[in-house]
């Protein structure tokens, strides 16, 4: 079983405090919302969660069982969708896949990417650069890569970001079948997003 901890996190810039104290737990099952005005650090706390930010003050821990997972080994249990997360224009959708497992020192499973994107409503495009994919096709890309190796954590920062309602069907989807099989925060002032949790931290509080 995998958990994830978060001791007295702190975060500032330059003197600049973005929030203090944060402290949780996850488990299997569980999906947590991230709330908070603009500029209030949702999308610097999930990077502080992936590793991809430092934090000022505290820890973040995830577990395998009783056995505390390397810091530096931590992206291959975690998916994370974020508007940040880049894309390569110049590749296309199934060699940017085949790029993300590579980073993450991961099998390349062309098989299972396939899968992936049916279920995102991407098969048709797969072999097309992602120049030539929509804002909302590359959103649905972002999940194909978050839930490629099937980690028990999922980060998502605004997951419905330039989704239509099938879009936002296939997160709703995805949330509800990753909650029995890992733990899930989600970054997001959207009711409809924050409503899948079952409890919250407001960062503006």
């Amino acid at each position: 079983m995998y958990s994830l901890k978060l001791s007295n996190i702190c975060k500032h810039y330059t003197g600049t405090l973005l929030f203090k104290d944060i402290s949780f737990e996850l488990r299997p099952g569980e999906v947590l919302a991230i709330t908070g005005w603009n500029g209030s650090g949702k999308s610097t706390l999930l990077r502080i969660i992936a590793g991809l930010v430092r934090p000022s003050l505290g820890k973040v821990e995830m577990f395998m069982g009783d056995e505390p997972i390397p810091k530096e080994s931590r992206r291959k249990f975690l998916g994370m969708v974020a508007p940040a997360l880049a894309l390569y224009d110049e590749l296309t959708a199934l060699e940017n896949m085949d790029f993300f497992c590579k980073v993450r020192g991961i099998a390349y499973d062309r098989e299972s990417c396939l899968n992936m994107m049916e279920r995102v409503g991407l098969t048709e495009n797969a072999n097309k650069t992602c120049r030539n994919y929509s804002s909302g096709m590359k959103q649905r890309l972002k999940l194909v890569q978050a839930l490629l190796h099937s980690p028990p954590l999922l980060l998502l920062d605004e997951p419905g970001c330039n989704l239509d309602s099938n879009g936002m069907k296939i997160v709703e989807d995805i949330i509800l079948e990753h909650r029995q099989l890992g733990m899930t925060v989600i970054a997001s002032n959207e009711k409809r997003e924050v409503d899948y949790a079952e409890r919250a931290i407001n960062l503006s509080e």
